[in-house]
């Protein structure tokens, strides 16, 4: 991605108090080319917001597949965690799982679309996340079908927990998930123990397709890097908001 034009955005960044967590939280906005508050646009929350932006060049990708792509300008909103607070957030089991969920729909949501011009039905709204990021997004679609029914997963932390809350559930059709999962994932190391990511995500499938989820699943070499994960955003932003 060597053209300049790539690399003109405009990236807001905003800070949060949030009386549910007890916290602050940093937020990236990237408004796409042509920006106008006056118009509408498509919103993709990005777990992780730091790492999506810096690592995964979420802003370079979009701004080239809006330019080049024919991609619908979208807006994308970056939400940066606190690594020490991380698993507790986004882990099913975490004991601040329930709050984190709970400050994304009634404090997150609120604050960006009072501020942005995005659109606020469900089908123009996506959430994005890497590893565990992937599995609290997954679970605010399960929870609140009526906010959320479109979903990236890179990597989906999809272990027991998550396995058993998608088996809750009696028909996904309503759910639309992008998963994409390494080959090279069968041994990841976190730190709570080395994991088989690879295998999660297949079990995981084949339970999401029984409830019959609109589902985009693709297994490829790389493993739980960003490296891997970056070279995948173009064909992900494209499944979702390109005509």
């Amino acid at each position: 991605m060597s053209d300049s034009r790539y690399y003109k955005r405009t990236i807001m960044k905003e800070q949060m108090n949030s009386k549910i967590l007890n916290d602050t939280r940093n937020l990236r906005v990237y408004l796409p080319p042509g920006y106008n508050e006056l118009s509408s646009y498509p919103v993709i929350y990005c777990q992780d917001g730091e790492q999506f932006f810096n690592f995964g060049r979420v802003a370079t990708h979009a701004t080239r597949l809006i330019l080049d792509e024919d991609l619908e300008p979208v807006i994308i909103v970056g939400i940066d965690v606190k690594l020490a607070n991380r698993t507790a957030e986004y882990a099913p089991d975490g004991d601040r799982f329930q709050l984190y969920k709970q400050f994304f729909i009634d404090e997150l949501l609120p604050f960006v679309e009072e501020k942005y011009p995005v659109r606020k039905d469900v089908d123009n709204r996506i959430v994005a996340g890497d590893s565990l990021g992937g599995t609290v997004s997954l679970h605010l679609a399960l929870d609140h079908p009526e906010l959320f029914r479109k979903v990236i997963s890179l990597s989906g932390a999809f272990l027991d927990r998550t396995q058993a809350r998608v088996e809750l559930e009696d028909d996904l059709s309503w759910l639309d998930l992008y998963m994409l999962i390494g080959l090279q994932e069968d041994k990841v190391k976190t730190d709570r123990g080395t994991y088989d990511f690879l295998e999660a995500n297949r079990v995981t499938k084949e339970i999401l397709l029984e409830k019959k989820t609109k589902l985009e699943y693709v297994e490829k070499d790389g493993e739980h890097l960003w490296g891997f994960w970056q070279n995948e955003l173009d064909e992900i932003l494209a499944y979702f908001l390109k005509g």
